[in-house]
């Protein structure tokens, strides 16, 4: 079984790519759990938070926006001391701020995911040579969305980490073709083709 050769280095990074990587998410939880690790990942690489992930989960409520958007010095001080979690306090507030303004985001929306998937349509983009491996850090979209994202004030969410994240919600499929999971991900999407260089 072929797969994309980055989720190769253990099996946790296996499960990842197999069962979640670039499946289309609704759901607003599951958006905020993917932001949020890659506000902690910043700097770091995607292979530690996975590792990292269950300590996450333990520290910010199961990912519940509505909870972490509550949190105060109290809940900073819990998070730094707990075994194994990222010691960096200015992640860990930008992810209680970034809950709050994603609660914005909610209010004004609907969703998050509403807000989100509106920036294409609803559509899963394809782009022209992503499936053949020629993927870049960032894109045209990504900046608009980061920008937008910034305006309503989140922060750590820079085009490449926002790219990151449009791959891993599914709005971008960066699956090799020749990976399983290339079509597996499609399957029930409506999609749009796209050529990355007139992305703007």
């Amino acid at each position: 079984m072929e797969r994309c050769g980055w989720c190769l280095c253990n099996e946790k990074m296996i499960k990842y790519h197999d069962e979640e990587w670039g499946v289309p998410v609704r759901d607003d939880r599951k958006q905020f759990e993917y932001l949020m690790m890659e506000v902690m990942q910043c700097g770091l690489n995607w292979n530690m938070m996975l590792q990292k992930r269950e300590i996450f989960r333990e520290c910010f409520d199961g990912f519940d926006y509505e909870k972490v958007a509550e949190y105060g010095e109290e809940d900073i001080l819990r998070i730094l001391g707990t075994e194994g979690m990222i010691r960096s306090r200015r992640k860990v507030e930008a992810v209680i701020h970034n809950a709050r303004c994603f609660r914005k985001v909610r209010e004004e929306f609907g969703t998050f995911s509403e807000y989100l998937w509106g920036f294409s349509q609803g559509k899963m983009i394809l782009y022209m040579g992503h499936q053949k491996g020629q993927i870049p850090a960032r894109n045209g979209l990504s900046d608009r969305v980061s920008a937008d994202l910034k305006k309503r004030g989140f922060k750590y969410l820079g085009s490449v980490t926002v790219y990151a994240h449009l791959q891993a919600c599914g709005m971008v499929n960066d699956h090799w073709e020749g990976c399983f999971r290339y079509g597996e991900v499609m399957e029930g999407a409506e999609t749009a083709g796209k050529e990355r260089e007139k992305e703007a």
